[in-house]
């Protein structure tokens, strides 16, 4: 053991201690003697030389200014009366009798009046040093004796101190403080009353050997519970922080997230400027130079110049789509739904095939990853093309549905169908196969339905993770 803790354990061992107490409430009337409460259990004579604490609760039942009495927790040795504090028999206010001095304001020998924080008015305005017991205002009272061998012992009486947190003898204020001198001896503790009035009650009653074992500590004041709010603190300083941190660590993954995403989109765009753009207008190129070839074919040339413009249109949409895919706010699930009717309209535009669009105008207004907008668009715009060239439908249907967690994008058509099986084999050529990959990057769910009867129904249903997040926060 540490000498730090050794000191602490000594000073522990060696603190003072209540020794006797009593905290029932005793109503107590006209009783000019009482009865011993102690029983033996503390005792000290004329030759006892330290000091002995006393606490004691006060009611009055009786108005002294109106009712003449005396009540006193007084002290005995062997029967004979010695120290009494309360009411003495004719000083009217709180103060003690069988003092070894008589106060200046009173009249009976031994009889002394006690300093009290709220002195009664006197004459002219003046106040007395003293304060008269009143019903309902209860007063605490402590003394302690410094008992002087073969003398009179030397006595402090508190009235009504401060037994607060902090609180010692020493800080105690003057204007409650009397000191006097009286024999003190004792070995019984009497309760006494006579007089008029209804009594006194008295309570809280206790002998200890320090001031400080009358202090009281609320739990909230104790070292352990400051202990437990620090440690409580700090925990939730160091939670907190943790908290913060994390936060802070999910906004830096999420922005890189948002990063990444974007230099993907960036190299897609790219890719797509590089094989479809770039293809396109080398495709363009070489036909262009070619009609220098077919200057003397008519009709070579009227087929060349229908390629091109074809290709030119192709072309035009493509730069559309990267345009579309780069403009501030189409990374929205209403701006997505919105291209998709301007894309099909301008597919079916000059077309014998018509194309009806069921789209919501009050889509939520939320962003979609740019993978996603993406792969949505292409099966789409997959469907739409293969309905157009190889259905010979007469009318091409487009729904849209958002349910606030999932979107479907349903594309039919009244044309011949094809048969899903057989279908495999022409995945290169229809497209289905990319269709499918895509559908599975996003974990959506993609079918198809088709039927030489009814035509073909191409359905997509993808989960939304920025809505579902939202829903479930």
């Amino acid at each position: 053991m540490s000498i730090p803790l050794l000191v602490l354990f000594s000073a522990l061992c060696l603190s003072a201690e209540v020794v006797w107490q009593d905290v029932a409430s005793r109503v107590i009337h006209n009783t000019p003697v009482g009865d011993d409460l102690l029983a033996g259990e503390v005792a000290r004579d004329n030759q006892s030389d330290d000091a002995i604490y006393f606490k004691v609760h006060v009611d009055p039942l009786s108005d002294v200014a109106s009712e003449e009495y005396d009540a006193a927790f007084q002290l005995f040795e062997k029967g004979e009366p010695r120290l009494a504090v309360g009411n003495a028999p004719e000083a009217w206010g709180y103060s003690v009798h069988h003092a070894a001095e008589t106060g200046p304001d009173n009249k009976r020998p031994g009889e002394l009046n006690l300093r009290s924080s709220q002195p009664e008015a006197g004459p002219l305005g003046a106040f007395k040093t003293y304060e008269l017991p009143r019903i309902n205002k209860g007063r605490t009272l402590v003394f302690k004796v410094q008992f002087v061998p073969g003398g009179d012992d030397l006595v402090t009486v508190w009235l009504s101190p401060n037994l607060g947190n902090g609180a010692t003898e020493e800080n105690q204020p003057e204007a409650l403080t009397t000191k006097f001198k009286a024999n003190a001896a004792f070995n019984e503790i009497r309760l006494n009353h006579q007089g008029g009035g209804n009594g006194w009650i008295f309570s809280d009653m206790a002998v200890a050997t320090s001031f400080q074992d009358f202090i009281i500590v609320r739990f909230w004041q104790t070292w352990w519970f400051t202990a437990l709010s620090i440690a409580g603190l700090l925990a939730a300083v160091v939670l907190a922080a943790r908290i913060i941190e994390k936060r802070k660590y999910q906004l830096r993954l999420q922005l890189a997230e948002r990063e990444n995403a974007v230099e993907r989109e960036r190299a897609r765009i790219a890719q797509d400027l590089h094989d479809e753009l770039g293809s396109s207008l080398t495709r363009l190129a070489m036909m262009t130079d070619s009609l220098r070839e077919l200057k003397n074919d008519p009709a070579q040339i009227e087929s060349r110049a229908a390629r091109i413009s074809q290709t030119s249109t192709e072309t035009v949409r493509a730069l559309e789509e990267i345009v579309w895919a780069l403009r501030p706010g189409s990374d929205t699930l209403q701006s997505l739904v919105e291209y998709i009717a301007h894309f099909a309209q301008e597919l079916f535009e000059g077309s014998t095939a018509r194309c009806r669009l069921d789209l919501p105008d009050n889509l939520p207004d939320h962003p979609l990853p740019p993978n996603m907008r993406h792969n949505i668009f292409l099966i789409v715009k997959e469907a739409l093309t293969n309905a157009l060239k190889h259905s010979g439908a007469t009318e091409i249907q487009v729904h849209a549905k958002a349910d606030g967690q999932t979107l479907e994008l349903v594309v039919s058509d009244n044309g011949r169908g094809f048969d899903e099986p057989a279908a495999t084999a022409e995945q290169t050529r229809n497209g289905l196969g990319n269709m499918r990959r895509r559908a599975e990057q996003m974990s959506g769910q993609l079918s198809f339905t088709s039927n030489n009867r009814s035509g073909t129904q191409v359905t997509l249903v993808v989960q939304l993770p920025g809505i579902a997040t939202n829903a479930n926060a």
